[in-house]
């Protein structure tokens, strides 16, 4: 049985969906980032810009100084780091102080990011996103949800190939919440499995969306029971990373549903 890794959020911004402004200085980053350290995290996610629905992008320099110095000071814990950046240019930045993982919500798209990632060691992670943040959730309409994600990071995956970047190296995200409705979502949810078929690894990012408002009628705040039990779903089907907020829960559904499959193979 293979583990499961979390991959802890810090957002370093102001504005996030469910935790802005609440770990946007260096001090607040670290108290977080050493946190979820003690809860057990694998990898941390650190954030400059948010992509919450709705969200105004910010300029390269203002998500660079968000970001640098919290990386800089994490670092000394020990765990791998995750950048969360759509810019080519905050991905030189940040491969140059050892980050081990970029993760693009936009898939590698801009100008430069399939080369700047390829001439790193790093690994990366591809995003499904129809849409830009600030207009994705207005109407997001698909002929066979399953089918358009799973060609557009087949497409991706391909394109990272041909630019030298190994599969080995690669993380598929299916983008939950992002230009995608109640509907769209549970049907990814329920699909997962079959992104095996491109032979990378999976990576879900569920913690505390807007679906599970939908669902619940919960705030942000009170949206973890939901969300733990969409990842156990995603769990059940061999997700290889969950990005989360919560990560001594997750940890312990992890657990859980490690138990499982290993009683189901002795």
């Amino acid at each position: 049985m293979k583990n499961t890794q979390i991959m802890g959020v810090l957002n370093i911004t102001p504005d996030s969906f469910s935790d802005g402004g609440q770990y946007n200085t260096v001090a607040g980053g670290y108290m977080r980032a050493e946190q979820m350290l003690h809860e057990g995290v694998d990898i941390f996610d650190v954030g400059g810009e948010s992509t919450r629905p709705g969200a105004q992008p910010v300029s390269v320099q203002e998500e660079l100084d968000r970001i640098l110095p919290v990386i800089e000071a994490i670092k000394s814990l020990g765990k791998p780091i995750s950048v969360d950046t759509r810019r080519t240019q905050v991905m030189q930045a940040v491969l140059q102080l050892g980050v081990q993982t970029i993760n693009d919500v936009d898939a590698l798209q801009d100008e430069q990011a399939l080369e700047t990632v390829a001439s790193s060691n790093a690994d990366v992670c591809i995003m499904h996103m129809q849409g830009q943040p600030h207009t994705m959730q207005e109407n997001p309409e698909y002929s066979d949800v399953v089918k358009d994600v799973f060609d557009f990071l087949e497409q991706r995956v391909q394109a990272c190939e041909q630019q030298g970047i190994n599969k080995s190296r690669i993380i598929i995200d299916p983008g939950f919440g992002f230009g995608k409705t109640l509907q769209h979502n549970l049907k990814l949810l329920k699909s997962l499995k079959h992104f095996q078929q491109l032979g990378c690894r999976i990576l879900i990012g569920l913690s505390r969306k807007s679906m599970f408002g939908n669902i619940t009628g919960k705030p942000v705040e009170e949206r973890f029971a939901g969300s733990l039990a969409a990842t156990v779903v995603a769990l059940l089907q061999g997700v290889d990373i969950v990005r989360t907020h919560d990560v001594a829960g997750t940890l312990d559904a992890i657990k859980v549903v490690s138990a499982l499959n290993h009683l189901e193979t002795a």
